[in-house]
């Protein structure tokens, strides 16, 4: 069964997926996605607070929605989301640390909810596991998850190529790749957004390649050059970002090229007797 703030998240990202917004509104629909259980009882102050932008931006968003203003939005979501509940009954004993955690099983049972529709991730994996050379591009934060996605899906693709440089050196990588027969690039893009992979993205579309990319929102500034997103919510609640649930949909993604790939058992088996007899791992 899926929870229920999951089936309200889900409604709320259809509802404003409909509708052109600017950089400060999907900022503002990204923070009411991630609280769709506290969304319906937020005042626009509090949603200003928790976005990081202004009161009347917040209007202006409900107004860019089709709502007269604030309030009428906020009437509408407590329809699309009838089972949220108040934020009153939210238990206030977790520490921070614990806090962050917690949200980050939030974002976990989000994710868990959007691929309640495997389409999607069907549809990317064909396409990645089609692409000889496989580009993987992650640049500063989300450098680690392209990476971590490089390694294991070298496990069972024959020829995977990390992208972890923006620039010329990336250009000249990517043009090189295309020439020797790649069709699509696996992008993770993650907050802060920088206008290099944005640059690089709009390149490689320019370039004919097919773009995927996990990003931590559908709204992201990445959305606009990218053929699929899938999106996959970063912790918000410490310091500096955690991204569980994107490192996670990589490998959902690497599982399922593995149907499009043959050869996968048989590269895996071949790796693990290569490993055993180099001693490559201490059991």
């Amino acid at each position: 069964m899926v929870p229920e703030n999951d089936g309200a998240s889900a409604r709320l990202m259809k509802l404003f997926e409909a509708h052109r917004l600017t950089p400060t509104q999907r900022r503002i629909a990204h923070c009411l996605v991630r609280r769709a259980g506290e969304a319906p009882y937020l005042s626009s102050v509090e949603v200003a607070e928790l976005a990081g932008v202004s009161q009347p931006s917040v209007t202006r968003f409900a107004v860019a929605l089709g709502f007269d203003g604030y309030p009428a939005l906020r009437k509408h979501l407590r329809e699309v989301a009838p089972g949220a509940a108040s934020p009153d009954t939210a238990t206030d004993s977790y520490n921070e640390y614990q806090e962050a955690v917690h949200a980050e099983i939030e974002n976990l049972r989000h994710l868990a909810a959007l691929l309640a529709d495997p389409a999607p991730v069907a549809r990317a994996a064909t396409l990645l596991a089609a692409s000889q050379p496989l580009l993987v591009l992650g640049l500063r934060a989300a450098s680690a998850q392209a990476a971590g996605f490089a390694y294991f899906a070298a496990k069972v693709h024959p020829d995977v190529r990390l992208l972890d440089e923006g620039g010329t050196m990336f250009a000249d990588r990517l043009d090189a790749a295309v020439r020797a027969g790649a069709t699509a690039m696996m992008c993770f893009a993650l907050p802060r957004h920088p206008r290099e992979v944005v640059d690089a993205l709009a390149y490689a579309k320019g370039a004919g390649l097919t773009v995927v990319t996990v990003a931590d929102s559908a709204f992201a500034p990445v959305a606009a050059h990218s053929d699929l997103l899938l999106p996959a919510a970063v912790g918000t609640g410490l310091a500096f970002d955690t991204a569980c649930a994107p490192m996670l949909l990589g490998r959902v993604l690497i599982e399922a090229m593995c149907d499009s790939l043959p050869e996968a058992q048989a590269r895996l088996e071949a790796f693990d007797a290569r490993a055993a007899e180099r001693g490559l791992f201490v059991e």
